[in-house]
């Protein structure tokens, strides 16, 4: 399969589901991640800084990664943010799509989730100025990486078991975000969040660790072997 995980900032594919990236290129999966955002200005962090933060943990993972170059904390919903993302759609014609959950309270992140959604719809439009070729990519998963402290509606999670090891040592590239001007207690506090939360939906489907994901469209199954009991 061909996936395309896109994220308002480098570094939330990776808390969210860098398991599961990592589970996908070990199954020879193509992974790309695509960051709406270069995630700046923050605290310790340079454009300059996260970009080789955000290359280290896509090699880390074995991915290949680009951005969309929209502003960080200034994401709009628009036509033209739409179209950016729509001609990537078209480009990297993925099977499957992942995008943030919609419920969040940073802007950036509910900002992203529509305009990669409504990004979808117009990458199939015949007679428009995106470039490319139409194309509809047939599958969206939700992944959850908010700043909401609510208990996440999974569909289904994901286990990880064998690839959190690679999980944790993606998010540690950006030591920017995590370490850099931190004592090291809150940077073990940060890394025990992302475990307790993998850990919890692991306990859901009895495996030490799992990332859980939401659909709004049905999922089809052609057998059951992968199904955990």
């Amino acid at each position: 399969m061909n996936v395309v995980v896109v994220g308002p900032h480098p570094d939330d594919q990776e808390i969210a589901m860098g398991g599961t990236i990592a589970l996908l290129r070990s199954q020879q999966h193509t992974v790309t991640i695509v960051d709406m955002t270069n995630g700046e200005p923050t605290p310790f962090g340079s454009p300059e800084v996260r970009q080789r933060e955000a290359a280290e943990a896509a090699r880390v993972l074995g991915v290949q990664r680009l951005s969309v170059g929209l502003p960080n904390r200034e994401v709009l919903y628009g036509l033209e943010p739409r179209h950016r993302v729509a001609a990537i759609y078209r480009q990297l014609r993925p099977d499957i799509l992942f995008i943030p959950y919609s419920q969040d309270a940073h802007p950036d992140h509910r900002q992203v989730t529509q305009i990669a959604e409504d990004a979808r719809f117009d990458a199939k439009l015949t007679k428009s100025r995106i470039p490319g070729d139409p194309y509809y990519p047939p599958r969206i998963i939700y992944y959850f990486c908010s700043h909401l402290r609510f208990n996440f509606p999974a569909s289904f999670s994901v286990d990880i078991s064998s690839q959190m090891d690679t999980k944790l040592s993606a998010i540690k590239c950006y030591k920017s975000q995590f370490e850099t001007g931190r004592a090291q207690a809150e940077q073990w506090r940060i890394l025990d969040q992302i475990r307790s939360v993998n850990s919890y939906f692991g306990s859901t489907i009895k495996r030490p660790m799992a990332e859980p994901f939401y659909v709004l469209e049905s999922l089809g199954l052609s057998d059951f072997d992968s199904i955990i009991l």
